[in-house]
């Protein structure tokens, strides 16, 4: 496996333990729908968080947020209302963001709540 496909699985992990330890429970991870892949979906209470996880071992080409491109949030936006529908969820939607760097061996990681809007 690529060396950046290890890092992206080591942050997805990553982001889950940081969710659960905020007292996150897991609904799934990498949910798919058409050409979107939703990295994590998480419940607190009635707001379900929808999860893009964004690892970097630099932050030389930008911050990891900084490569949530329109086109993929659209997408995004687009699998999370399949989702929400098929499961005839009633709950608040919203989109976070979990960036993470390595640095020195060790992972920086930041929660970005509310990080996107959907149109």
């Amino acid at each position: 496996m690529a060396q950046h496909n290890e890092l992206g699985k080591k942050g997805e992990q990553l982001a889950v333990d940081f969710l659960i330890e905020n007292n996150y429970s897991i609904v799934a991870r990498n949910y798919r729908f058409e050409k979107a892949e939703v990295d994590i979906i998480a419940q607190k209470k009635d707001i379900l968080a929808i999860v893009e996880v964004k690892t970097r071992s630099t932050t030389d080409f930008g911050n990891p947020q900084d490569f949530v491109k329109p086109k993929q949030i659209k997408n995004l936006v687009k699998a999370v209302d399949e989702y929400v529908t098929v499961n005839n969820l009633d709950v608040e939607v919203r989109f976070d963001i979990i960036a993470i760097v390595k640095e020195k061996g060790d992972y920086k990681i930041e929660h970005l709540e509310n990080a996107f809007y959907h149109f």
